[in-house]
């Protein structure tokens, strides 16, 4: 068993929960989707560390929530300026990020404001901008978290994510959900989702210098296979590598995923 650590650290922006396993030389930062704003990584180190053992063997990780306080109006830039503040004070300099999701938003302006922090960029399964899919969806979830509807979330992102094979088991996991875990307030989600909503950094994707990843699900029914092409095509010299027959759950459908992921940080 690889050494786990639940923590979190107190920066000028405010409380930052994080987690961290595994003992490699090299250092990986996950930033998590949107799902961060209904359940943090709190305590769940251990979790964390089994799912992810595979890349514990080469890299200390650390996975970071956005901080405890957000505020209404916070833009995935200022998120991302959480995250460095958080990652400065553990003193966490050229890393390899992966940003999944709304994590990969986040990711995008860390390495755009400051890139000596990040060594290697993985964008999986996100967008440089809003698009009529992306809107849809979100203004959805929003309207969902409005009316306090935990339940319809949580059921509507699966339906959404996963392969008609993984849903038989995300339904399951997601009726348990709703019972055993609800948040005491959907305040911290609705932040995060609307900042999703006016997340773009489109124009300014030439400014990525590091090596870039960019992977997708050509079936992806939030966010679009599109969006990951053509952040491709903005990031000079990026690799692109899109997952036929699975969309926006692939990170945990496609059993070569995080070998992937790996293969690429570790170069």
């Amino acid at each position: 068993m690889q050494a786990w650590k639940n923590s979190y650290v107190d920066h000028p922006a405010g409380v930052t929960d994080y987690i961290r396993f595994g003992s490699g030389e090299r250092t990986l930062v996950m930033i998590p989707g949107l799902g961060d704003g209904l359940a943090t990584v709190r305590g769940k180190a251990l979790p964390f560390s089994l799912l992810y053992r595979s890349l514990a063997r080469d890299f200390t990780v650390y996975v970071f929530s956005r901080r405890r306080e957000l505020v209404p109006g916070m833009t995935t830039r200022d998120m991302a300026e959480d995250l460095y503040c958080a990652m400065d004070a553990l003193c966490i300099r050229n890393a390899a990020v992966l940003g999944v999701s709304q994590g990969g938003m986040i990711a995008q302006w860390l390495c755009l404001d400051h890139p000596e922090a990040v060594r290697r960029l993985v964008l999986a399964v996100t967008a440089a901008r809003p698009n009529p899919t992306l809107e849809e969806v979100v203004t959805g979830w929003l309207e969902m978290a409005r009316r306090c509807d935990f339940k319809a979330i949580l059921e509507d992102t699966a339906e959404k994510s996963y392969s008609e094979k993984r849903l038989r088991s995300a339904r399951t996991e997601n009726a348990l959900a709703a019972l055993l875990t609800r948040p005491r307030s959907l305040e911290r989600f609705t932040i995060q989702a609307q900042s999703c909503l006016s997340h773009d950094a489109f124009d300014l994707l030439g400014g990525i210098a590091c090596p870039t990843l960019i992977i997708g699900g050509r079936e992806d029914k939030i966010v679009t296979g599109q969006a990951s092409r053509e952040m491709a095509l903005r990031i000079d010299g990026s690799q692109i590598y899109m997952y036929d027959g699975l969309g926006h759950g692939l990170y945990e459908e496609a059993p070569d995923f995080l070998g992937r992921v790996s293969d690429f940080c570790k170069r």
